[in-house]
């Protein structure tokens, strides 16, 4: 039997000259290619979910799987009208696949997502190995978090968390069943805004900035902002007002105002010291630039350029004004 005769083909209808139709693909039996040599190494075209993929029949048949009892002529296969064989399934990771099936190992995709996918992949296609890979990777590797939010219960425990920390620190009190009114009808829409807003700016500065969570705070909604252990501004969201002869309490969602002291704080920021590489470095460009030293500045000379590069800092620091770019 020769190579050719092998692959799939169309089998002919006898005393039949209508054409098959068109949109049908035919259903071919394949042959077995067990003991064939010179079958192992030839080259094998695969549709697998509208991806094109090129292997030989002795790396499908490697390992015992689906793709090997398909072609090893234990299942059916189909092809289209130019000769792929088609696979009803994602090609996404079928690339995988095959090069676990070729080498006996992976390197799997980044992410627990992708992981997951793969797995699947294996499960439909009876691959032992490259299914236990993924378990045990999945088992292994379980996801951080991308930041961690402390939730005091104490202002003992509050006092401790900002005088100990060496980043400044951001502060939310949220305690909606702290009111003695009815709210507005905005005022729940706008507790929602401030909370998801904590998320953004704790997602955005994670590492930087310390955001706290306060649950037993006095405060419905009010946000506190610390550098350097000290209290630096305060935002208070929550205000009483008069409808109706009743009073009601309205919480108000002052996005601007809460961004623009969110980086005010930056200021506060320890930035860690450069090594004295840099520091000579730096000195050696200050000087060849002809720049005056702190003798000739007179008095005072390195404290007025540290105050006007703190001015210089501070004209950026509300979010509306931040460049392009930063």
């Amino acid at each position: 039997m020769s190579g050719d005769s092998c692959l799939p083909q169309h089998h002919a209808q006898p005393n039949s000259t209508s054409p098959a139709p068109p949109l049908t693909c035919p259903k071919t039996n394949t042959c077995s290619y067990r003991g064939t040599v010179a079958l192992e190494n030839k080259y094998v075209r695969l549709n697998v979910g509208g991806t094109l993929f090129y292997t030989t029949l002795q790396v499908l048949t490697r390992q015992n799987s689906m793709l090997k009892a398909m072609f090893s002529g234990k299942k059916e296969v189909f092809t289209d009208k130019e000769g792929w064989i088609l696979i009803d399934r994602s090609g996404k990771h079928f690339g995988s696949i095959i090069c676990y099936l070729r080498d006996g190992t992976v390197t799997l995709p980044k992410g627990r997502q992708a992981v997951q996918e793969l797995l699947a992949e294996a499960k439909y296609y009876f691959i032992q190995g490259l299914l236990e890979l993924c378990q045990n990777t999945l088992q292994g590797n379980k996801e951080q978090a991308l930041c961690v939010i402390p939730v005091v219960t104490s202002s003992k425990e509050e006092e401790k968390l900002i005088q100990s920390s060496t980043k400044p620190v951001v502060k939310l009190v949220y305690n909606r069943s702290n009111n003695k009114y009815s709210y507005t009808s905005n005022s729940d829409d706008n507790l929602l805004k401030n909370i998801e807003l904590f998320d953004r700016l704790s997602l955005s500065f994670n590492g930087r900035v310390l955001f706290i969570k306060d649950v037993i705070g006095d405060e419905i909604c009010c946000w506190s902002f610390y550098g350097l252990g000290r209290k630096l501004a305060e935002v208070c969201c929550t205000s009483i007002v008069y409808a109706t002869e009743k009073k009601q309490t309205k919480v108000e969602f002052p996005e601007a105002r809460i961004y623009e002291e969110t980086l005010n704080t930056l200021l506060y920021e320890v930035m860690p010291l450069p090594d004295n590489s840099l520091l000579e470095a730096t000195r050696r460009s200050y000087n060849n630039c002809g720049s005056h030293s702190e003798e000739e500045e007179g008095p005072g000379g390195a404290e007025l350029r540290e105050r006007v590069r703190r001015i210089h800092v501070k004209r950026y620091s509300t979010y509306d004004d931040w460049p392009l770019g930063h």
